[in-house]
C-alpha cells in the first residue's frame, strides 16, 4: 500500500523531470513480422535487409537494448526450419525461402549494435485451420490440433504441446546465438470451452513451461527466458481485473513461474491506463522473485485509429516504471520508430544514455576476469581505446565488454552516467573527445550479466594530435566508431 501511494504521489506531480537512468533496465520492443506489420514491407531479400539495419539504427539511438523479433508465428517461421514451414511475411508465398536467414541477419545486426536479439515465438495458436503450418502438424500429429471457429489451436491438455513447443525452442538454441526465447500466447485461448478446473488448467500450462525451460536450460543455460502474460495477474484486494486476468481467465501462472524458477523474466501486456495499469504494476513489482519484469506498454493506442491516447499516458507509466525499478517494452516497434506522438523523441531523452541487461544472477553469480592493459591513443577527434582480452568466461561461451568514460578519475563505474558503449564484441573502441581529457574504464561481461571488476586508465594526454592511421594501430582488430 505504501508503494501505491508512492507511486499516486508521483503523479501528482508535472514529472517534468525523468527519473534517473539506471545503469540495469531493460529496454525492449515488439518487433512484429506477422502481416508484415513491423517488418519486413519489401519482397527483396537486400530491401528487407536494409529496411531491418534502418529499424535497428533507430532502436540503437533510443538506447533499445532489446529486441524481441517474432519467430515463430503461427506455425511458420521466419528462419529455415527442420520442423515448420517458412512464414508468408517473408516472400509473399509460405513454405518459400526469402534466400537468406532473416533470424540470424536479425541476430548479428542486434549483436553489431549492442543488443539482445530475443525468439518471439507464438505457442499456442497455429492460424488458420487450412494454412499451409497448421495442416502440416495436423498431418503428423491429428490429435494435437484444436479447431475453434476457423482457427487452430495447440491442445494445452495434450502432453505432446509442450514436446513440440520444447522441440522447436531447442532448433533455436542449438542453432543460433539467440539471447532469449520469448513465449506469446503461452496459455488457455480465451475462446477455448474450459472442461478441466481453473486449477488444472494452471497445471497444464505450467507443464508445457516446465518443458521448454528444461529443454532451453539443458542446452544453454544462459539463453533468457521470458513470457509475455495478460497485463493484470489477477484481481487485487482494492482494484478488480474487470474479467480479463493471467491467473484466473487463461490459466496463466506467470508468477508462479518467477517464483518456481521457470521463467527469468516477464513483459506483461500492459496495455492500460490509470488505475487499470498502476495498481498492477506494483504487483508484477512485488511478486517479481528477483527477476527482470519489463512491462509492454500500448504505443499503438497513441495513434489516432487507435485509441488516439495522449502523450502524456505512455510517459508517465514509463517514469513510474522506472522509480518501480522495472524495464519497458514497446508495443509495436513501428509505432514507436515512427514517432507516433513524439513518442520516440521523448525515450531519447528519457533513455539519455545506455542501459546494461540486469544479471541473471539466479542462473550463475560467477564474476569474469578483468580486461587485460588498456590503453588510450590521443586523435584529432577522437581518443582510440585498446584492451587486451579478457580470459574466456567459465560459465559462457564468451565475453563482451562495456565502456565507461568520465572527466573525473578513477571513473565511477556504477554511475549510469558514466556508460557510453555496452555489450561490445571487439577489444577497441573510437571516442570523440571534444577537446576534452576523458578517462576511461572497461569491463567484461559473460552470458549471464555478470560483470567483472574495472580495469582503468588515466589519460594523460591533452590538446589535439595529428591523425592516427587506424589500419596499423588496431592489427586488423575492427575499430568500432561510439557515436
Amino acid at each position: 500500500m505504501k508503494t501505491i501511494i508512492r507511486i499516486f504521489l508521483i503523479l501528482g506531480v508535472a514529472l517534468n523531470l525523468h527519473a534517473q537512468s539506471p545503469k540495469h533496465e531493460v529496454r525492449a520492443v515488439w518487433l512484429t513480422t506477422i502481416q508484415n506489420l513491423d517488418w519486413p514491407h519489401s519482397r527483396s531479400a537486400y530491401q528487407q535487409r536494409q529496411e531491418l539495419i534502418s529499424i535497428l539504427d533507430q532502436l540503437q539511438k533510443a538506447n533499445i537494448n532489446t529486441v524481441l523479433v517474432q519467430t515463430r508465428v503461427r506455425a511458420s517461421t521466419i528462419y529455415p526450419s527442420a520442423i515448420e514451414p517458412w512464414d508468408v511475411c517473408m516472400t509473399g508465398t509460405g513454405g518459400m525461402s526469402p534466400g537468406y536467414d532473416p533470424l540470424q541477419f536479425c541476430i548479428d545486426e542486434c549483436h553489431k549494435r549492442g543488443m539482445q536479439c530475443h525468439a518471439w515465438m507464438v505457442t499456442i495458436p497455429v492460424g488458420k485451420w487450412n494454412s499451409d503450418g497448421c495442416k502440416k502438424i495436423r498431418q503428423k500429429l491429428p490429435k494435437l490440433i484444436k479447431k475453434i471457429g476457423e482457427e487452430g489451436y495447440m491442445d494445452p491438455e495434450n502432453p505432446q504441446t509442450g514436446d513440440y513447443i520444447a522441440k522447436m525452442c531447442e532448433e533455436l538454441t542449438r542453432r543460433y546465438d539467440i539471447d532469449g526465447i520469448h513465449l506469446d500466447y503461452i496459455r488457455y485461448p480465451e475462446t477455448w470451452k474450459l472442461k478441466v478446473s481453473r486449477s488444472e488448467g494452471r497445471r497444464n500450462i505450467t507443464a508445457i513451461v516446465r518443458k521448454i525451460y528444461q529443454t532451453v536450460k539443458g542446452v544453454k543455460p544462459w539463453v533468457m527466458l521470458s513470457c509475455s502474460p495478460i497485463g493484470k495477474f489477477d484481481d487485487l484486494s482494492r482494484y478488480r481485473s474487470g474479467g480479463w486476468n493471467a491467473y484466473t481467465a487463461v490459466c496463466q501462472d506467470a508468477q508462479g513461474w518467477l517464483r518456481d524458477g521457470l521463467m527469468d523474466a516477464l513483459f506483461p501486456m500492459m496495455y492500460f491506463q490509470g488505475n487499470n495499469f498502476y495498481p498492477f504494476a506494483v504487483d508484477w513489482r512485488q511478486h517479481s522473485y528477483g527477476r527482470i519484469i519489463a512491462p509492454g506498454l500500448a504505443a499503438y493506442m497513441l495513434h489516432p485509429r487507435e485509441k488516439n491516447w495522449s502523450l502524456d499516458v505512455v510517459t508517465r507509466e514509463m517514469n513510474v516504471l522506472r522509480e518501480l525499478g522495472l524495464g519497458v517494452t514497446f508495443f509495436r516497434s513501428k509505432f514507436f520508430t515512427d514517432n507516433t506522438k513524439g513518442l520516440y523523441t521523448f525515450t531519447q531523452d528519457f533513455n539519455r544514455h545506455p542501459a546494461l541487461i540486469p544479471p541473471m544472477t539466479w542462473v550463475s553469480r560467477r564474476q569474469p576476469a578483468a580486461v587485460g592493459q588498456l590503453n588510450i591513443r590521443r586523435g584529432m577527434s577522437n581518443d582510440i581505446l585498446t584492451w587486451t582480452r579478457s580470459r574466456y568466461s567459465a560459465t559462457g561461451d564468451y565475453l563482451l565488454y562495456n565502456v565507461y568514460a568520465s572527466e573525473t578519475y578513477p571513473v565511477d563505474t556504477r554511475d549510469a552516467r558514466n556508460l557510453i558503449a555496452t555489450r561490445l564484441q571487439e577489444q577497441a573502441l573510437a571516442v570523440p573527445h571534444k577537446g576534452k581529457t576523458l578517462h576511461y574504464a572497461v569491463t567484461a561481461t559473460d552470458r549471464y550479466g555478470n560483470e567483472s571488476e574495472p580495469t582503468l586508465t588515466r589519460n594523460t594526454s591533452s590538446g589535439h594530435r595529428k591523425p592516427i592511421d587506424f589500419r596499423q594501430l588496431m592489427m586488423g582488430n575492427k575499430l568500432k566508431k561510439y557515436k
